[in-house]
């Protein structure tokens, strides 16, 4: 049987679905942890009505859509960018709603893996008598919910890194010094993106460098957490993050070792002290990441320092890079990198970028890309 894409290929099908997952992308920052979906509803070719998933807990797409649709829903073709929902959550089924307004046809993006759906959701359509086609655009669609999908197949939070480096390859000079090597367009693309994490992440060396607020200004839609890498407690109580910890989360990322004689304070200044097990930094750097996915975090961001997005590299654990190129120099033998760690031997083996864009962002240039040997979502199925 040919692959679903080669069936619904009709221009019409085509650009209701594109038109879905353009929808569905306004979502991101305010739905997570659940996907962003899109959903248009259309008669002979023509428009009846359009939706999308636009904050955690609010209606979904379908519903979204058939509200505004009304009685015209009634053998009409749904385009959704992933599997109608059958189970009770925050809001009712989707697929019961789908069924009441005599939706004709369903066609749908891709499967959703989340466990309570998984094809379900395919079956209960089609048992209603509904046609269900799965598989337009797919490619897209799992792109877009990249870390959600990571999230429900991995159980680790999607990795963002970003840095900012002088076109001779340096986070700062030989002496530490680093601010700032980007411009303020640059800066404010980062706030942007911190506005839609749910954790920021920094080693405890950039703190005591730099003394970071790791806030987004203006306010996204998302507050994310403040994470420290400090695995003796050593985070000064003086810092911003420690002083700002009981208006916006903070959370220690401590060895087991560390002396409760530090960690105490940090806990009464508002912090979260979160001891890991592992015995090496790596070790508790996957620990971390299994932590932060129990709690339901999708999108983290890695600001530094090298160490730590190196042992990250090193790891294979970033997903996505944001880097800012200043048209500066500043040389020297000792002015550090952005990945430390242990890297590759061989140039062959280096990590690049795929679906990677490039920008002028006033003197910077702004590169953006997945990795390719980050996560992938496997296809699955339709059923």
């Amino acid at each position: 049987m040919p692959p679903a894409e080669t069936i619904l290929n009709a221009p019409s099908d085509l650009q209701f679905m594109a038109r879905a997952l353009e929808l569905a992308g306004r979502g991101q920052g305010r739905v997570e942890p659940n996907p962003m979906v899109g959903c248009v509803i259309a008669r002979e070719g023509h428009l009846v009505a359009e939706g999308w998933h636009q904050s955690f807990g609010g209606p979904h797409a379908e519903i979204e859509a058939l509200s505004q649709a009304g009685c015209q829903a009634a053998g009409s073709t749904m385009y959704v960018t992933l599997e109608p929902c059958c189970h009770y959550g925050k809001t009712p089924p989707c697929t019961d709603a789908i069924i009441r307004a005599k939706i004709k046809r369903v066609v749908i993006a891709q499967r959703d893996p989340f466990p309570l759906v998984d094809g379900g959701g395919l079956t209960r359509l089609r048992e209603a008598g509904v046609e269900v086609q799965v598989g337009l655009l797919e490619g897209q669609a799992r792109e877009l919910n990249s870390p959600y999908l990571k999230l429900i197949e991995c159980g680790r939070p999607w990795v963002v890194a970003k840095w900012a480096i002088t076109l001779d390859g340096k986070i700062a000079t030989h002496t530490g010094h680093s601010q700032w090597i980007s411009g303020e367009s640059s800066r404010a693309i980062v706030h942007q993106i911190r506005g839609r994490m749910d954790a920021i992440v920094v080693g405890v060396e950039t703190v005591n460098r730099d003394d970071p607020q790791l806030t987004a200004r203006p306010p996204g839609p998302r507050t994310a957490a403040r994470v420290v890498l400090d695995s003796e407690g050593s985070t000064p109580l003086s810092s911003q993050l420690v002083q700002s910890a009981k208006e916006t989360p903070v959370i220690i990322a401590t060895s087991q070792s560390a002396p409760t004689s530090r960690l105490q304070p940090l806990r009464d200044a508002g912090c979260e002290v979160v001891p890991l097990e592992g015995a090496s930094h790596a070790q508790r750097l996957k620990q971390l990441l299994d932590v932060l996915g129990i709690r339901r975090m999708t999108n983290i961001l890695v600001e530094g320092g090298a160490r730590v997005l190196g042992s990250l590299w090193d790891m294979r654990a970033i997903d996505e890079v944001h880097v800012f190129v200043a048209t500066k120099l500043v040389g020297g033998g000792g002015a550090p990198s952005a990945l430390a760690g242990v890297g590759c031997e061989e140039v062959p083996v280096a990590s690049t970028l795929q679906s990677y864009q490039v920008e002028r962002c006033d003197d910077d240039i702004y590169i953006r890309g997945r990795l390719k040997n980050g996560f992938t979502a496997r296809p699955r199925d339709h059923g």
